[in-house]
């Protein structure tokens, strides 16, 4: 029996796999004003955004950024394990440079590296 495609249905599921893992450390260096207001934060410079699992440590990577450079945490998700940082391009490198620095050498986490676009 043939299957039509268009009545074929396709599903998505995500799943969290515990871990220690820093999985997304980015840097928007010049966004776009739509990114702040769908955000609904202050336009403040360049954008970080940081993922971390177990999603509470999302708490810790938001202490360690604020205190490493003059940023500003714009979002804290503790359920979903993510950040948003703000602030001029070099601050916020180095705040997401920090966090990972942390998440691996003093907490033991697995992390990827700081990207930017």
């Amino acid at each position: 029996m043939a299957v039509d495609s268009k009545e074929t249905t396709q599903r998505m599921i995500e799943e969290s796999i515990p871990g220690k893992t820093v999985t997304l450390a980015h840097v928007i260096a010049s966004p776009i004003q739509d990114v702040y207001q769908a955000l609904g934060i202050e336009e403040d410079g360049a954008i970080g955004i940081l993922n971390v699992s177990p999603f509470e440590t999302a708490m810790i990577a938001a202490d360690t950024a604020a205190k490493a450079a003059d940023v500003t945490v714009g979002f804290l998700d503790r359920f979903t394990g993510s950040v948003v940082i703000s602030g001029d391009v070099q601050s916020v490198e180095v705040s997401l440079t920090e966090v990972l620095r942390v998440f691996r050498d003093v907490l033991g986490f697995e992390v990827v590296g700081v990207t930017k676009t």
